[in-house]
């Protein structure tokens, strides 16, 4: 049988913003800054239409910059990081 799920311990009625979570002096809001101005339209035009549909290119960039910046290389930690 197929039941919608529910939860009765659940404390909040919807989930919080990363803006919440997130406090305002954090370095990822300065990569978010200036990765959110620059051009990626290069970027975007070596992506396929084909296919699934993938994440995007900006928070992909996004994610691998602020790794870096933690001298976090792999995969794995990168995921823990997240």
């Amino acid at each position: 049988m197929n039941f919608k799920y529910y939860n009765q311990n659940q404390t909040v009625l919807f989930p919080y913003s990363f803006n919440d979570l997130i406090p305002d002096n954090h370095p990822v809001r300065i990569v978010n800054d200036i990765l959110e101005r620059i051009n990626i339209e290069p970027l975007l035009k070596a992506y396929s239409r084909e296919g699934n549909p993938s994440y995007h290119p900006v928070m992909m960039l996004k994610v691998m910059v602020y790794a870096y910046m933690n001298n976090i290389y792999s995969s794995r930690k990168i995921e823990k990081a997240l």
